[in-house]
């Protein structure tokens, strides 16, 4: 998902917005210096840091790990990850599976909103035709295309009432499946497969950009947003699970300074500073380290760098993979990153990789100048435009993007311009083409390789920004969809990211790991594999 405000805010030092692992570290034990130094509130009110003004809180919309942060806390899905990333039951009681794993029979349990409507079936129906739907221009209807004519529906050649989706009655949910998909139950926990109410909706098509006008059905509640400086979350008494919250409140500031953002914990103003929710100051790693204060887990997500490629000179592969290649992934790790991440030399993450000695090898200078010049031959040009390298805002990717730049300069002889934007800003930036390359972390969003491929599978798909398609990369992807067989479905896809490798639309630079202090009065704080964080369940003792 491209939560990458981090990493999705995902950088992993966790370094800034990202777009989701072997486990999770809990919150708490040795997290901090004491209570005072903490951030110990001696109540229950939460206070956490979100690097930069949620560019949505609509589900249906949210694409970004910012977003997903808020939406996970006030919405409920039929499903909810645990810290293993394993899918329990929510707003779903429990599920009847066809035999052929193409027909998913939801009971649903009684819930309400949190204005006391009752959550009815009718509201995922509506809610995932609503994502489908051409006209709500959602980033991540792809998700969606499991469904049996989600893809159709979405590209206008079948009708809302073909989609795979049916409240059968109120508390009765039928789901058709265009192939079996063993990781489905996973998606119904993802953000695009929350529901809203459809009633509100209808009645008020900017119900999402205000307290005063949302209404969710999670663990918690929108009490205010003060757009770009603060959100507050509080309890949701309607929530059907409501006796395991045991917070109040949940206040979040929005500062995209690194050490601001770990002074506040340190001088007690937060309870958690690092991943996933901003990042932490490369600088201070190894002290943090040293002082036993500082929680790392790995996850499976992927921090690369885009290429444009429908505009000169990054229309041609060549060039891409010369400055991919001209990349030394160790060096910024060593020097910058310091949390045991692994150069990234494919696009799939190592809990899930289908090809552990990776496709390239890391800082391959001399392939890289000579394809740098097959590759300017081949447009016919002696010299390079100008070459810009973009960022959204945050003092951990301006640093490795200095780096890049330098090794840029280094192995290519190439100068490269930084430019850096706020993150609603830069993601639209993206979004419209207005890049050459950019950077962008990718977090799971199912245990599956294909979550890190299949957004590449079109041109014209919502976070494809590159806008790089190749036909045999999409029929691989179509065969091992539809492909039972475990083994055969892995060499499909190996085969497939052999094909993104080989064309380079993005360049990986390597594989997160999140790390994070917290106050050690903070448990039960849940940290998935996917890099998302839940605090349903969370507490300061």
């Amino acid at each position: 998902m491209k939560k990458n405000v981090l990493v999705l805010a995902s950088s992993i030092v966790i370094l800034g917005a990202a777009l989701a692992g072997c486990g999770s570290a809990p919150a708490g034990d040795t997290a901090a210096k004491s209570s005072a130094q903490a951030g110990s509130t001696g109540g229950k009110d939460l206070r956490i840091n979100i690097p930069s003004e949620p560019p949505t809180i609509d589900p249906g919309l949210a694409e970004d790990s910012t977003s997903n942060t808020v939406i996970k806390a006030i919405f409920d899905g039929l499903y909810r990850l645990d810290q293993d990333g394993k899918p329990q039951p929510s707003v779903a009681e429990k599920v009847d599976i066809s035999t052929d794993g193409l027909t998913y029979t939801f009971h649903l349990r009684d819930t309400k909103w949190s204005n006391g409507d009752p959550v009815t079936a009718k509201d995922f129906e509506f809610a995932w035709k609503r994502a489908l739907d051409p006209k709500t221009a959602s980033n991540y209807a792809y998700q969606l295309y499991y469904l049996k004519n989600g893809e159709a529906y979405n590209k206008g050649q079948a009708k809302a009432d073909d989609v795979g989706v049916k409240a059968k009655d109120d508390k009765t949910l039928v789901v058709n499946l265009e192939n079996p998909t063993p990781f489905f139950l996973e998606l119904t926990a993802f953000t695009t497969y929350l529901p809203v109410e459809q009633k509100l909706v209808e009645e008020n098509p900017k119900w999402a950009n205000e307290a005063s006008t949302m209404v969710s059905n999670g663990p918690f509640k929108l009490d205010t947003w003060e757009h770009k400086s603060k959100i507050t979350l509080s309890k949701n008494d309607n929530y059907w699970d409501k006796d395991v919250v045991k917070l109040d409140k949940i206040q979040m500031s929005m500062i995209d300074a690194d050490d601001t953002v770990l002074n506040m914990f340190d001088n007690g103003e937060l309870d958690w500073a690092g991943a996933p929710l901003n990042s932490l100051p490369t600088d201070a790693i190894p002290a943090l380290k040293d002082a036993g204060r500082l929680h790392i887990y790995p996850v499976s997500s992927v921090y690369w760098y885009k290429f444009n490629t429908e505009k000169p000179p990054f229309n041609n592969a060549k060039i891409r993979k010369a400055f991919a290649y001209a990349i030394n992934r160790q060096e910024i790790i060593d020097n910058l990153l310091q949390a045991d991440q692994k150069p990234a030399l494919g696009a799939v993450p190592s809990g899930m990789s289908l090809n552990p000695q990776g496709y390239f090898k890391d800082n391959d200078a001399e392939t890289a100048k000579k394809l740098l010049a097959e590759g300017m031959k081949e447009l016919g040009i002696d010299k390079l435009p100008p070459i810009t390298l973009s960022y959204n805002t945050s003092q951990g990717h301006q640093q490795i993007a200095q780096a890049v730049q330098d090794q840029w300069k280094k192995n290519l002889g190439v100068d490269v311009k930084l430019e850096n934007q706020e993150w609603k800003v830069y993601i639209d930036s993206l979004h419209q083409g207005n890049y050459q390359i950019g950077r962008m972390g990718w977090n799971a969003d199912f245990n599956d390789p294909m979550t890190f491929l299949d957004a590449f599978k079109e041109k014209d798909g919502g976070n494809n920004d590159t806008h790089w398609e190749n036909p045999k990369y999409k029929e691989l992807l179509d065969q091992a969809l539809k492909e039972a067989d475990i083994e055969k479905r892995k060499a499909l896809m190996k085969e497939a990211e052999q094909i993104l490798m080989d064309e380079m639309p993005v360049a990986p630079v390597y594989f997160y790991t999140s790390s994070y202090v917290a106050n050690p009065n903070l448990k039960g704080v849940v940290t998935d594999p996917f890099n998302h964080i839940d605090f349903k369940w969370a507490t300061l003792e």
